[in-house]
């Protein structure tokens, strides 16, 4: 005959229910106070700035004075139609990047390659090409404005041994902003160079192995394996170089100064200009705007296009 009579052990079955649920309620609240730190700098330190310039931007703000004046979207409209100097400068930065993007992967990437395996050599070399990175941008920049001097410049006292006269070359326009890239170009290598040297040592050596041994030769191996396999790195890399091409402003300042002839004035710098030498902070603001959407569009399609570039199985 069965018992109708309940068992008191079932009776106090949810009691670990509520123990479980106090237990995961206590390491949520963990969680996010070991995040409380870095959710307030976040909201102080990055989005609250980001707000501000968006604000500023509306105003027409002046640094000296410290006036400002609401006057919408007025800052913008001067920026496309009324200031011809934003448009080179505008033309520029894309210059700029154009340049800088491709020749820095180009370059980090060959690098990488030659100097994959673990020797002696190669770790020589590798110190060698990523000592620029750690090297003050302040010194790297000073010591290269003085080689591209005009005829007292390290390139020009070599180009005089076979019979070249060069120019001033930070003082051309037509040759200021190709050394600019290239001397942060030379700088800045070494860290995608050990991004690609890091992503080439999980790439399996068999798949490199069995294609030599099906007869294909190194540039057929670069191709078809080692692109692939590093695909998402270079996305990653890419979008890296990208925008920090649009934000330089240190190699600009202490080379060029943005000159000669506005040659290599370029977004960055233009924010700087504006904001601490005519002192016009609200159109400053304006400015940064237009840089951040420009890097935030690139960013989003280089990332959009991700599926397309990245679709291999190893």
């Amino acid at each position: 005959m069965e018992s109708s009579v309940t068992s008191p052990r079932l009776e106090r079955a949810p009691a670990p229910k509520r123990r479980i649920s106090r237990l995961a309620l206590k390491d949520a609240l963990s969680g996010y106070l070991f995040i409380t730190p870095q959710l307030l700098g976040f909201l102080i330190f990055v989005l609250g700035p980001v707000a501000a310039i968006f604000f500023f931007s509306l105003q027409s703000r002046n640094l000296l004075s410290g006036k400002a004046t609401f006057i919408g979207l007025q800052n913008y409209v001067q920026l496309f139609t009324h200031d011809p100097i934003f448009i080179k400068v505008l033309v520029n930065s894309l210059i700029f990047t154009a340049g800088l993007v491709p020749l820095n992967l180009v370059l980090a990437l060959v690098l990488a390659i030659m100097l994959a395996r673990q020797t002696f050599v190669t770790g020589f070399f590798r110190t060698v090409f990523f000592s620029p990175v750690v090297t003050s941008a302040v010194a790297w920049a000073i010591v290269w404005s003085f080689m591209l001097q005009g005829d007292q410049g390290t390139i020009n006292q070599v180009l005089k041994l076979f019979g070249i006269q060069g120019p001033n070359w930070l003082r051309d326009p037509g040759w200021a902003m190709f050394w600019v890239i290239v001397v942060r170009v030379l700088k800045n290598v070494g860290m995608n160079m050990v991004l690609f040297l890091a992503a080439l040592q999980d790439l399996p050596r068999e798949h490199v192995e069995a294609a030599q041994v099906d007869g294909a030769n190194i540039f057929q191996s670069v191709r078809y394996i080692i692109l692939p396999f590093l695909a998402p790195t270079i996305l990653l890399v890419m979008i890296i170089t990208v925008i920090g091409s649009l934000d330089v402003f240190d190699h600009i300042m202490l080379m060029t100064g943005g000159g000669p002839s506005n040659a290599t004035m370029v977004m960055a710098y233009y924010v700087y200009f504006t904001a601490f030498q005519l002192y016009e902070t609200g159109y400053a603001s304006a400015v940064a705007v237009i840089l951040f959407l420009i890097a935030l569009g690139l960013t989003i399609l280089q990332w959009s296009l991700r599926k397309r570039f990245i679709d291999y199985e190893i």
